[in-house]
């Protein structure tokens, strides 16, 4: 024999082994259940006795079962053979075996005849002979074919390790041929359900350097979960890693873990910053969660007070508390560093921020003057144009005296002035009132304040409220005045009020107009300089947990706020993309109560910013976890982009049947709709190539 015989012989012999201990990980002959005696691509048909079925402590609904032809016994398994897999089955139900009839027909004779005898049962030895018990004993059970596990090779270099393969299908089946079926054990099963492709654990080390996993919780087959079966404690870990530039849902009923899930995904990204393993890299990920029950920034008696926000407790001495930001709209007494997330309105910086906040909270107010006002931007002109320049200012007058009339506090330091903004003859016009009347106290009182250097803004507001009724009384002087104004030597032809002028004046001639604006009160403080968007995003790209306590707020308060921080974050990332920048940082966004924040599922307005993340994010390294009660409650392209799916107890078939278009949900489709256990979800993770039922952690700090 040649030495590159032997070499070859040494490594087939080799690969044997590695094949036989793969097989003997996977499956346990004492573990054997039954054998398969009819197959497709889609299904298997199982026969099992009672005697395999109460030796391995019982077969639940939707639990794994493998299936081979293979003897894990053997030394001289080649891998490469089509024999050489497991088939993963999943059990769905009963299937009939054609003596069934017979066999109930036996049953129901025997029942009769013991019938009132308490002490007896029909299957004792004294009520059916031994083997009748033992033929009767046999049983159909229908499963779904989940996919192929197989060995292979590595493909670069042939002497290493053999790689355990999955395939979410079956490649062939043989009619006649038999498949023996095992029902595997704690360490297999642990094996099965954790199982990630290596091509995606290498994707994660390429992209993220990181392949951290993190334990979710253990698998749960039932809602009857009964202990002492040998796998009431199999963990189920999820790589943190999959819900990067992700969408990940979370659907359920309230108080089913949700958002205790929410928590440990949360965390479990959190901790990447401090990995256990050395050759990972430490990720520090930026995460803003809307908390719109205040569940996460604030301790409560329902979790054992364990608040997201101390989450920075369990990193190692020396991290501080200002890894975790807490942000709200009013001050609360368990969080005195929290951030007041509120505009200065009047910061001329801020204009078109607050005028794009209010506009937000009415956007879907149909009145005409509303939507009128909220046609009116403030993009500052170029400087060197003095008319567009004093036209900018004349409105930014008006607009600030509708804050103050709505009743934003005006800062203190905020001086009106009207130098320059008011022409003489319209003074002149105002003080004269109509043609050939006397003069109106209202307009009079108007030319007045337009002709003080420095009113006061409550002044100003009813000068511009007088102001608005001049330029509509069409008995006023208005008119006469504006075509001398138009047609003056050396004009620019144009009229003096321009059309944004009497949108944001016309305002005043509704009494619910100022009052409407006053809903984004609540936004504003006097007192500080900064835009709190900018704040939060600055916080992200540091990599912070970012909690914003909206328990407060009012509905449009928290959708606006939201949705503007929202178009912060994505902007920005979506500049860095455009510009070429490799190092865009990596931001996760949950969404709790998404049905209040999200488009309707029936929206289909793709310009949506909620609805461009959800399709774009990913190309702009933003990741998103929204959580809700109703699948149909959330817009088709949202779900058609979702790679995570956590789902637990939801209670009517309108919400069951949507879920059942994606994935292999509809397996799970009657244990969702009954099963009302706490924590007790389905679980689909980008690594994971099959849903995994699992009873999730209790979140504790």
């Amino acid at each position: 024999m040649s030495i590159e015989q032997g070499l070859n012989t040494r490594l087939k012999s080799d690969k044997q082994v590695e094949s036989q201990q793969w097989f003997q990980k996977l499956i346990q002959t004492d573990q054997y259940v039954g054998d398969i005696y009819s197959i497709n691509y889609e299904t298997a048909r199982v026969i099992i006795h009672d005697f395999y079925r109460e030796k391995v402590g019982g077969i639940p609904s939707l639990s794994f079962l493998i299936a081979t032809r293979v003897d894990p016994s053997k030394a001289d398994i080649d891998f490469k053979k089509e024999d050489t897999s497991f088939v993963l089955l999943r059990v769905m139900d009963a299937a009939a075996l054609p003596q069934d009839k017979e066999a109930e027909r036996i049953r129901v004779e025997t029942a009769q005849r013991i019938s009132g005898e308490t002490e007896k049962h029909w299957d004792d030895a004294g009520s059916m002979d031994l083997r009748t018990k033992n033929i009767l004993g046999f049983a159909g059970v229908q499963c779904r074919i989940i996919g192929t596990f197989f060995l292979e090779e590595n493909g670069h270099n042939g002497e290493k390790p053999l790689n355990l393969k999955f395939g979410s299908d079956i490649s062939n089946y043989y009619p006649n041929r038999g498949l023996k079926v095992y029902k595997p054990n704690d360490k297999a099963l642990e094996h099965i359900v954790n199982y990630a492709d290596p091509s995606s654990i290498l994707a994660h080390t390429e992209k993220y350097g990181n392949t951290e996993r993190v334990k979710l919780g253990f698998v749960r087959y039932a809602s009857t979960n009964r202990k002492y079966q040998a796998i009431d404690d199999v963990p189920v870990y999820i790589y943190p890693a999959d819900l990067l530039s992700q969408k990940s849902a979370l659907f359920g009923m309230t108080r089913t873990g949700k958002s205790n899930t929410t928590k440990i995904i949360a965390k479990s990204v959190f901790e990447l910053r401090t990995n256990e393993n050395p050759n990972d890299r430490p990720l520090r990920i930026g995460q803003i969660i809307f908390d719109p029950n205040g569940e996460y920034a604030n301790e409560n008696v329902q979790d054992n007070n364990s608040a997201l926000k101390n989450v920075w407790q369990l990193l190692p001495n020396g991290v501080k508390a200002n890894e975790v930001v807490t942000y709200g709209i009013t001050r609360h007494p368990n969080d005195p560093e929290r951030t007041l997330m509120l505009l200065n309105f009047f910061e001329t910086s801020n204009t078109q921020i607050g005028k794009s906040i209010i506009d937000s909270i009415l956007s879907e107010d149909s009145t005409n003057y509303i939507k009128q006002f909220c046609q009116v931007s403030f993009d500052e002109p170029d400087p060197n144009d003095r008319s567009a320049t004093t036209r900018y200012n004349r409105r930014l007058l008006a607009y600030r005296s509708v804050l103050a009339r709505a009743g934003f506090q005006v800062p203190s330091s905020l001086r009106a002035s009207t130098r320059g903004l008011f022409n003489q003859d319209l003074i002149t016009a105002l003080q004269t009132g109509r043609n050939n009347n006397p003069p109106t106290p209202e307009y009079v009182s108007a030319a007045q304040v337009f002709s003080n250097p420095n009113p006061a803004w409550g002044q100003l507001a009813n000068a511009f409220e007088a102001l608005d009724k001049f330029i509509r009384d069409s008995s006023s002087n208005y008119t006469t005045f504006e075509n001398a104004y138009v047609s003056r030597p050396n004009g620019s032809g144009d009229r003096w009020a321009d059309e944004d002028l009497k949108k944001i004046i016309g305002i005043f001639q509704y009494p619910n107009g100022t009052r409407k604006i006053g809903k984004a009160a609540e936004q504003h403080s006097a007192d500080t300089t900064s835009d709190y968007a900018e704040d939060i995003y600055n916080h992200l790209v540091q990599g912070k947990l970012v909690i914003i306590d909206q328990s407060s707020g009012e509905p449009e308060l928290n959708k606006s706020s939201a949705t503007r921080i929202m178009t912060k974050i994505f902007k920005e990332n979506q500049r860095k993309f455009v510009q070429g920048e490799t190092n865009i940082s990596e931001i996760l966004v949950y969404v709790e109560e998404a049905h209040n924040i999200l488009p309707a599922g029936n929206d289909l307005d793709l310009s949506d910013i909620w609805v461009r993340t959800a399709k774009e994010g990913s190309k702009y390294r933003i990741g998103m976890v929204y959580a809700t009660q109703e699948v149909s409650s959330i817009q088709k392209n949202i779900l058609k982009n979702t790679a995570n799916w956590f789902i637990s107890h939801l209670n009517n078939t309108d919400e069951t049947k949507e879920l059942c278009k994606y994935y292999d949900f509809a397996d799970f489709e009657p244990s969702i709709r009954r099963a009302q256990d706490k924590g007790f979800l389905r679980v689909k993770t980008l690594s994971n190539l099959f849903v995994i039922p699992v009873q999730v952690d209790k979140f504790e700090v």
